[in-house]
């Protein structure tokens, strides 16, 4: 089995602080062994990576390291809250929306790079249910925004 701590050590990733809500809302609800996060941007220090929509100001590849910010986002919360995400038992769900031009297609590509993320830190726990969602636009022009199911013990 994978621990996911050791796994971000090995990757030389190194969690934020959990990011701070930007409005009326918290960032996650646990019920039973069930963590909901709230949307999660791809917010560093505070500040987001790039604003705009895919396929217009953001390219592919620019949104695919937001989804992935987003995630690394998502796992510092987690962890403020769980202590270890070594408590993770699955990735239930990622729903991800993408603000997206009106003939960008490539949803499910941005979304990957969570995904895969997913996965690379998880292993097969990792592996979840997911929606991809092309909008016109996001909070503070973010280009996506991602919404998370967690099992824990």
């Amino acid at each position: 089995m994978i621990m996911p701590e050791e796994r971000l050590k090995q990757l030389g990733i190194e969690l934020p602080a959990a990011p701070k809500p930007l409005g009326s809302y918290i960032p996650l609800v646990r019920t039973g062994n069930l963590i909901f996060l709230s949307g999660m941007l791809p917010l560093v220090e505070g500040k987001l990576t790039r604003e705009g929509r895919v396929g217009e100001k953001v390219t592919i590849d620019e949104a695919r390291e937001d989804a992935k910010q987003s995630a690394i986002n998502a796992l510092s919360i987690l962890k403020s809250h769980l202590g270890s995400l070594n408590r993770v038992r699955k990735c239930i769900k990622i729903t991800g929306y993408i603000a997206s031009a009106s003939d960008f297609i490539g949803q499910p590509d941005v979304l990957n790079a969570a995904s895969d993320f997913m996965f690379e830190i998880f292993g097969e726990v990792g592996k979840h249910a997911r929606a991809a969602v092309g909008v016109n636009v996001l909070p503070l022009n973010s280009p996506v925004e991602l919404e998370f199911i967690f099992e824990v013990s």
